[in-house]
């Protein structure tokens, strides 16, 4: 029995279920905007986590790292660690830590030209970086520097940045992201992994600084640094140093305006590295050097 007209299906118009655009081209859009989706979700919680791992308290992150501290070398002797230790109590005592920060220097016997803070209050200091530096308060520039970071919880906002981009990378592979998890969160990562952002590193200036001009009275020894790092970044290849605490006119011209700002005088008189400490420095350093047999 045939339906009369107006109850029948009426054709379907040619093409209907039919589009213009490839299927592929459709899926491409959809796996872009889940992409952007997943890395604005990524790069904010990043931020947070960066931002909330400051108020961990210093005493849980020096408790933390407590296991991995025998990736701290030993300077085995001499006068150089006693003397870093005296400098950086007399620098973290004018850089006014709060209750219960400490700072622990740890000296080794490389030409490597670096320093650098990390993970519960642990600074490192490179022969190679020290015979560079011909003033004690030069010297004292880089330790307040990296007193500064730890002070500021630096290390700690890395970390909680780094454990976020790895946790996420985990999604895209899981043993690229759990290699990385794994290097923040051990030994490698207390000496590799973490590096400082330039608003960090400004931040750093500042603070060291203040603490220079508190502890001799001029802030003498930043221009000391920054002059001996240039004469290295030209006279061969760059230093270690500079892949982490990249130095340019505008922070040395920064570092300068708040001295101004704040009154600190920009020279003073300096104080030699002790003489002891410069021949057991080099001693170290020619040790060392290619070539040379001990």
């Amino acid at each position: 029995m045939s339906l009369p007209p107006e109850y029948a299906n009426p054709p379907l118009p040619e093409g209907i279920n039919v589009t213009r655009t490839h299927p592929l081209a459709d899926f491409a859009r959809l796996l872009g905007g889940v992409a952007v989706v997943v890395v604005a979700v990524v790069g904010v919680s990043a931020v947070a986590a960066a931002h909330l791992a400051r108020f961990v308290p210093f005493s849980a992150e020096a408790a933390a790292v407590q296991r991995f501290e025998r990736v701290f070398p030993e300077a085995g002797g001499g006068p150089v660690e006693p003397w870093l230790r005296d400098l950086t109590a007399r620098i973290a005592a004018a850089s006014r830590l709060p209750s219960g920060m400490t700072v622990t220097v740890h000296y080794v016997q490389e030409p490597t030209v670096n320093a650098f803070a990390t993970l519960g209050g642990h600074v490192v200091m490179y022969a190679g970086l020290l015979e560079k530096l011909e003033s004690e308060n030069a010297v004292a520039m880089v330790l307040a520097h990296e007193v500064a970071h730890v002070k500021l919880r630096h290390p700690a906002s890395t970390l909680g940045r780094g454990l976020v981009l790895g946790l996420a990378l985990t999604l895209v592979s899981t043993a690229t992201g759990s290699d990385m998890v794994g290097n923040v969160l051990g030994p490698a990562g207390l000496l590799t992994v973490l590096s400082f952002s330039r608003r960090q590193e400004r931040e750093a200036d500042e603070a060291a600084a203040g603490a220079l001009a508190t502890l001799y009275g001029h802030t003498g020894g930043a221009p000391d640094l920054f002059r001996a790092i240039e004469v290295q970044r030209t006279g061969g290849s760059p230093p270690a140093f500079l892949s982490t605490h990249p130095l340019d006119a505008e922070r040395i011209a920064a570092v300068e305006s708040l001295a101004r700002a704040r009154g600190w005088p920009t020279t003073g008189a300096t104080r030699p590295v002790p003489p002891d400490v410069r021949a057991a420095v080099r001693r170290a350093t020619e040790r060392a050097a290619p070539g040379v047999v001990d």
